[in-house]
């Protein structure tokens, strides 16, 4: 469904990457690997359409992204190295503003990263560990095609990294895709690697 055809980002005067080429099909999972400064969050941008290719394409079912970037956006999450969440929101109002938009059970997203203990508290009295469980929350939200996530399990605890490999798992079994940028392994079972260094 995601094709990927010779793809090139640069930053400044370097080029990040150049003459990527790879496909994501529905219900696969990757895991994107390389060095600090291999280009793995710049890849994830240029997929999300927040960053246009130097050269390449982009395509969905055929299609090239930037024909359509709503109804791309509309099929993705994106979960960048930042949460993205309110911080003067509880953990619920952050949740159910997300949900307004894309829609959603906010209840199963809480107990999903096991966050209803917390979900009154406002989202600055959280800890990375927890707001991270948060922002990783919102997948859990309403189905979306596309996963775009970048060094999600950062100041994740082992039972929190074991519910994050619950929900990609399920994403997976409804035909979702995964494309995460880590350093760490990802609980992705049969998951293959896309190594950028």
């Amino acid at each position: 469904m995601l094709r990927v055809e010779d793809l090139a980002c640069w930053r400044g005067e370097r080029a990040v990457f150049a003459g990527l080429s790879f496909s994501l099909e529905a219900g696969e999972a990757v895991a994107l690997l390389g060095p600090n400064g291999a280009g793995k969050s710049s890849l994830l941008r240029v997929l999300a359409g927040l960053l246009p290719p130097a050269a390449g394409r982009v395509l969905w079912a055929g299609e090239d992204i930037r024909q359509d970037t709503p109804s791309h956006a509309a099929r993705l999450r994106y979960l960048g190295h930042l949460d993205a969440l309110k911080p003067a929101l509880s953990v619920r109002e952050n949740l159910a503003f997300h949900a307004a938009l894309a829609g959603g059970d906010v209840d199963a997203a809480l107990g999903s990263m096991a966050l209803a203990p917390l979900a009154e508290l406002p989202a600055r009295m959280l800890s990375a560990g927890q707001r991270r469980r948060l922002a990783i929350a919102r997948l859990a939200l309403a189905p979306a095609a596309l996963w775009l996530l970048d060094e999600p399990t950062v100041g994740l605890d082992t039972a929190s990294i074991a519910r994050f490999g619950h929900l990609l798992a399920a994403h997976c079994a409804q035909g979702g895709m995964v494309l995460a940028a880590t350093h760490v392994p990802l609980p992705i079972a049969d998951g293959r690697q896309l190594d950028m260094s």
